[in-house]
């Protein structure tokens, strides 16, 4: 009888230590998972940060970002965004997606002001950018500049006629589908492509002059696709001052008359599409979404799997990037 009551005394205790290990490690999960989730922003947007000056960062590849614009579109409309900081440090990119960030900063320009500082870079589709605001901050060693377009293709008929292979075309027209990497192109096409290119590189240099307040003639020096130091950029107009994000807050604050008081915020895109799926439906059954985070884990697929690793990214189209 005293043994089966010992017995049954050390049961309870190895369950007791049990229990305790097993929330104990519970615990370490839960901070765990926490403390990524809040690293990667999940957490971000959830309280109201009151009125603030937005920044936001454009950096990297230009491309038409649609989490960017709409992240934009917010901004714009949000009362608590009394100014945006755009922090731009980007080569260039595509021209369409300049073009359509571009078009997102004027739309919160005619409501709010908005200030660039530009880190190391401002080039091509970035400086494209930069010009949307209302005044422009680089340092004395920055770059800025490289207005310009581009048209890129590969050539590889050499390499063809090398190996010995041949590519047979019919097509509906002599222009269908060039220029072609698999021949040299025909003269017509170049010029058809030359017209695309002039195109868009004028409006990109009327877009200057507008911007910065030069005769179209200054506007087409400036645009031989050379790149500025942030002094010689000054020198040219292209930026407004040297210095770096607490002189484009000062401008704010003594241009625009905003309180020195506000503070500066991240503003970052949704990137829940590109984000690790099990982390999203953890996040949602934290916030008490149970469907929503079975959801997510049964959205997992073949297609947006890899969106879990790295990507190439590839451009198409005309570039307004600077290649360092």
């Amino acid at each position: 009888m005293t043994l089966d009551i010992d017995a049954i005394l050390d049961r309870r205790q190895m369950r007791r230590k049990l229990t305790f290990w097993r929330i104990g490690a519970f615990l370490t999960l839960l901070i765990a998972v926490i403390a990524v989730l809040s690293a990667s922003g999940a957490f971000e947007g959830l309280t109201k940060p009151g009125e603030h000056i937005a920044r936001v960062t454009i950096s990297g590849t230009i491309v038409e970002d649609r989490e960017l614009l709409k992240m934009l579109d917010k901004i714009e409309e949000d009362d608590d965004v009394k100014a945006v900081m755009l922090s731009i440090d980007s080569p260039g990119g595509t021209t369409a997606g300049g073009e359509a960030i571009y078009d997102a900063v004027r739309n919160i320009a005619a409501k709010k002001p908005v200030v660039t500082s530009v880190k190391t870079l401002a080039a091509s589709a970035g400086y494209m950018i930069a010009s949307a605001s209302d005044h422009i901050v680089a340092r004395r060693s920055s770059i800025v500049g490289s207005i310009g377009v581009i048209f890129q293709y590969p050539q590889a008929s050499r390499l063809l006629d090398k190996i010995g292979v041949s590519i047979e075309e019919i097509k509906s027209s002599p222009l269908k589908a060039e220029p072609s990497p698999f021949h040299q192109p025909p003269p017509e096409a170049e010029v058809v492509i030359r017209e695309l290119i002039t195109d868009s590189y004028n409006w990109f240099v009327d877009l200057v002059a507008e911007r910065r307040s030069l005769s179209r003639s200054d506007a087409l020096k400036l645009a031989d696709g050379r790149v500025y130091s942030g002094d010689r950029g000054l020198k040219n107009k292209l930026i407004d001052a040297v210095g770096g994000e607490s002189t484009a807050k000062d401008w704010l604050v003594e241009e625009k008359k905003l309180s020195k008081d506000l503070e500066i915020k991240d503003w970052k895109p949704n990137r829940e599409s590109e984000g690790i799926p099990f982390i999203q439906a953890f996040s949602r059954w934290l916030a008490g979404d149970q469907e929503a985070s079975i959801a997510a884990i049964s959205a997992i697929n073949h297609e947006n799997l890899p969106a879990m690793f790295p990507k190439r990214l590839f451009l198409d189209g005309l570039l307004s990037i600077w290649h360092k």
